[in-house]
């Protein structure tokens, strides 16, 4: 019995290991050498959805090369997978500038609201959020932009902020989507995307 347990625990052990280790190969060298673990890396992969292979059952982190080359064609392509908007918020928090990618995603969010009580509720703490002069993550807007949307708290509609997510999308995709395509971050997506394939 006490053999059978020990057997258990130290199947489970290995399995585990190899579990842990097979994901980053960075961190063994050989059967018992190991190299300093890049903590740093690891924990950024955990921010990402988890997806299936479909040629294993295995689960891994982060995206497939397909996804990645499609990044590199526009904006939309890394905005509409999950991915690619968590990498994007990853570089745009390291640049200080992430309140214009969490300013877009509230925008698509409030597009989808369908009650009117919602609609005023939500749009005056967008506005304090993130118009509202002072505002710990105010986006730069010129003065037109923030005044129709001072008015439009009046009667909201879906369309409220359209304008002004259309300014943060052109300021996403002229400045921070360039410096993403040429980051580090992006590369050692690529990288890992490729070694999975």
């Amino acid at each position: 019995m006490v053999r059978l347990a020990k057997m258990r625990k130290s199947t489970s052990v290995s399995s585990l290991e190899c579990l842990i280790y097979c994901r980053n190969p960075d961190t063994t060298t050989g059967h018992k050498e190991m190299k300093q673990t890049n903590w740093r890396s690891r924990m950024l992969f955990k921010t990402f959805p988890v997806r299936e292979s479909r040629h294993t059952l295995r689960k891994s982190y982060g995206p497939t090369t397909e996804e990645v080359t499609r990044w590199a064609q526009s904006l939309d392509n890394l905005l509409s997978s999950k991915c690619g908007l968590t990498a994007l918020r990853q570089f745009m928090k390291s640049e200080h500038c992430e309140e214009y990618i969490e300013f877009w995603m509230v925008c698509e969010e409030f597009r989808k609201i369908r009650s009117n009580s919602k609609l005023k509720s939500r749009a005056k703490t967008i506005y304090e959020d993130f118009i509202r002069e002072d505002s710990s993550k105010e986006i730069n807007l010129d003065f037109h932009t923030k005044e129709s949307l001072h008015q439009s708290l009046l009667i909201p509609t879906q369309s409220s902020f359209t304008a002004a997510q259309n300014r943060v999308y052109f300021l996403m995709e002229h400045n921070s989507y360039p410096r993403f395509l040429d980051s580090e971050l992006y590369r050692r997506l690529c990288t890992i995307a490729a070694g999975e394939q």
